[in-house]
């Protein structure tokens, strides 16, 4: 039986939603094949913990002590959405002692996480993608020439972000400024990108012993201007899933998915954000290597949908 840490936390704002996402997958491991134990990890503390106790990780090999017994992890579970387990971080100090875990490689997640870089890349490719701009700490953004590329209304989001943490929808030059600080407040470099009319689509997918495959799409309908943190959990949102849209579309998103994700050569659950303009042109938003897990999450409901059981598709990483 396999001994999993299910790592869970981080040093980001997502650390409320990483618990809730760690939380679905501990319970969802099979306890005839796994001995999942919960690992938190913050700015505080790396800690193995029970119903029985706390147990401080020793980080020279990733094991802890128990009644004087020493506990080795043959896999990690990395179910941390933000630094350090969606931007690589996390995943380099496990290759460098070991231990195998279920997303994408340190290099990819370095990549998917900062959003400007990635979408960069991905335009090589002839994949569409908004016009962006990118601001780093200590410039000083030229307002006007930021404004002339990606015109008005904008979106300034932190580049090494997640779950809609400083993201911020601009209409006017006056509030531009002020959302580049907010932005900076959860990140360390800032994306200003084109506001895309469309509707707004997501794609789950994984790979598994058969290859790569596209889960249902999701169609997010908000209540809010956009797909912020209080549309995502607070049920601020209306998500449908499969979305409603055309055979034709279905199959052109999840041939793109796919593509995206062998381009990337991703491993793990990951899920592609779309906006889909008026001449159903797909847009790249973003991809999630460490997608939401929580009941909240739109993943669990694209494999509700497609009939998968959680703890099958867990036990195939």
């Amino acid at each position: 039986m396999k001994r999993v840490a299910v790592i869970e936390g981080g040093y980001s704002s997502e650390k409320e939603v990483s618990v809730k996402s760690a939380q679905t997958v501990f319970d969802n491991l099979d306890r005839t094949k796994f001995e999942p134990i919960k690992v938190l990890i913050d700015e505080n503390e790396w800690t193995a913990y029970d119903n029985l106790g706390r147990y401080p990780i020793n980080k020279n090999d990733f094991s802890f002590t128990k009644n004087g017994s020493k506990y080795n992890f043959d896999y990690t579970f990395i179910v941390i959405h933000g630094t350090p387990g969606e931007d690589g971080k996390l995943q380099g100090y496990l290759d460098m002692i070991g231990i195998p875990y279920n997303t994408s490689s340190a290099a990819i997640t370095a990549l998917t996480f900062q959003k400007f870089h990635c979408n960069q890349f991905l335009k090589n490719f002839g994949i569409n993608v908004a016009e962006a701009v990118l601001i780093k700490g200590g410039d000083q953004p030229n307002l006007d020439e930021i404004i002339e590329k990606v015109a008005l209304p904008c979106f300034v989001k932190p580049t090494d972000g997640g779950s809609s943490f400083g993201v911020t929808k601009v209409k006017a030059k006056k509030d531009l400024l002020p959302a580049i600080n907010a932005a900076f407040d959860h990140g360390s470099e800032v994306i200003i990108e084109e506001f895309i009319e469309g509707r707004e689509l997501t794609n789950g997918v994984y790979r598994d012993n058969e290859g790569i495959k596209a889960l249902p799409i999701t169609e997010i309908i908000s209540e809010n201007e956009f797909f912020d943190y209080e549309a995502k959990y607070n049920g601020q949102s209306n998500e449908v899933t499969p979305a409603e849209i055309s055979d034709a579309l279905t199959a052109k998103i999840k041939a793109l998915t796919i593509h995206i994700y062998s381009t990337l050569g991703m491993k793990g659950i990951a899920r592609v954000d779309y906006i889909i303009d008026n001449n159903n042109n797909p847009f790249v938003i973003e991809i999630n290597s460490v997608p939401g897990m929580s009941k909240e999450s739109i993943v669990p409901q694209m494999l509700e949908v497609e009939g998968i059981d959680l703890g099958e598709l867990f036990g195939i990483f």
